[in-house]
């Protein structure tokens, strides 16, 4: 089978503002898909070649007619749909296997620039080539319900293909040119599929998430994760588009790799690992949380972090644990006048180290950090914070006593502190 003589019968070579009609005999769809799917297999480790395959592949798809390309063997129609199903499925896999990212040869290494040189420009040619499908498809006519079947099977790898390249700005493997076209990607998926936007897509009524999670799994392993850089970033932008009550019967697939974030020892990789636990916080429900004892195991990751030396982390962290801390327990500003009710609690360890490090910090940004945390957590305490006034008082003073231009944001948050204790522990 020759490529080029078919997009000659396809009339490609016509004048633009002809529409083209394909000429018979044409091969099967099926037949032909299969033998695109083994020359772009052939192809995909030698870019040259592979790049002018793709865009014959993309002139295919933009001249060919609909109902050319949904077309089933007549003797078998549901066998003949099947086949379809797969032969579609296989020719996009290996489209965006053409345009893979290299991975790490261990999980303690990076790669250079140079090792990502070729994938910019292969993948706004592979995104290209998937956006004529998808525009195509989306103009099927007769075949319109098939279409819809196909993009739904088709959408969950075409969706990580173009959140690897369009959302990660700034990344080795990416162009400007290659997030345009993978933007454009994305916006033909959603058109195709009938998605109103990224959110739609994941948590619709044909929601793609759980075949997304299928697809991120392997690759989210203890040891498989660090060997792509960027299947932690699409990870970390699908966990993020995804609310209650959608979240929740997908957190066994969503945890583990959020504690395998939080556990890095890179601060950026921690980072993430932070904000996926806390959107994961926000977004269950407090008795699946505390279900098989995995708020606790939520508090322990996070509340280590707390002897960290790292601004960023730490501010992230006392933001989440303040969510956290009223899934496992009662705020002690709520409880009643019970002495015996207010017992020293999580909200108690966390406050105390907290201010023990307050007293013999100097950096400036984690003085600011922990200034900024403080009066919440002083609030969220109510009168219990009289257990820590003697800490609290030598925090003020120190705060007071050392200025931080130019807006003196230390000075002014330590008022603040000053102000709700008294407020919360005026009998005392």
């Amino acid at each position: 089978m020759d490529l080029s003589s078919l997009l000659h019968d396809l009339r490609l070579s016509s004048s633009p503002s002809e529409k083209p009609h394909p000429s018979p005999p044409l091969p099967p769809i099926t037949e032909l898909l299969s033998w695109l799917q083994k020359k772009l297999i052939g192809a995909a480790d030698k870019p040259s070649e592979s790049s002018s395959l793709i865009g014959q592949v993309a002139q295919l798809f933009k001249a060919a007619d609909p109902d050319w390309l949904f077309s089933l063997a007549p003797d078998d129609q549901n066998s003949g749909w099947e086949e379809l199903q797969v032969a579609y499925s296989s020719v996009i896999s290996a489209l965006i296997g053409c345009a893979a990212l290299p991975l790490c040869e261990n999980d303690s290494s990076s790669l250079s620039a140079e090792a990502y040189r070729s994938v910019p420009s292969q993948a706004a040619a592979v995104s290209s080539a998937l956006t004529a499908l998808l525009e195509h498809w989306d103009k099927g006519g007769r075949a319109r319900g098939k279409v819809t079947k196909l993009v739904f099977i088709v959408a969950p790898p075409i969706c990580v293909f173009s959140i690897t390249h369009f959302q990660l700005q700034d990344q080795v493997w990416t162009s400007a040119a290659s997030r345009t076209a993978a933007r454009r990607l994305h916006e033909a998926l959603l058109r195709a599929g009938g998605w109103t936007d990224s959110a739609h897509l994941l948590m619709g009524d044909r929601g793609i998430l759980g075949g997304v999670l299928d697809l991120l799994q392997p690759q989210l392993t203890k040891d498989s994760w660090q060997r792509c850089e960027a299947m932690k970033l699409v990870f970390v932008w699908t966990l993020l588009q995804v609310t209650r009550p959608f979240l929740s019967p997908h957190l066994p697939l969503l945890l583990p790799p959020s504690l395998l974030l939080n556990d890095h020892y890179k601060p950026e990789n921690c980072m993430l690992g932070v904000r996926c636990l806390h959107h994961i916080v926000l977004n269950t429900p407090a008795a699946d949380l505390r279900q098989f004892n995995r708020a606790e195991v939520l508090y322990q990751a996070l509340f280590k972090h707390l002897y960290t030396s790292e601004a960023a982390v730490i501010q992230l962290v006392l933001s989440c644990l303040l969510d956290l801390l009223l899934v496992l327990e009662k705020p002690p500003s709520s409880l009643g006048p019970s002495c015996s009710r207010r017992k020293p609690c999580r909200h108690d360890d966390v406050l105390r180290l907290v201010l023990t490090h307050m007293e013999a910090e100097h950096k400036v940004a984690l003085r600011r950090v922990y200034v900024s945390a403080l009066p919440l957590y002083v609030e969220r305490m109510g009168v219990s914070v009289c257990r820590h006034l003697r800490r609290v008082e030598r925090v003020v003073l120190g705060y007071l006593e050392v200025r931080d231009p130019p807006e003196e944001t230390s000075r002014l948050k330590i008022l603040e502190v000053l102000q709700r204790t008294t407020r919360e522990a005026w009998p005392r």
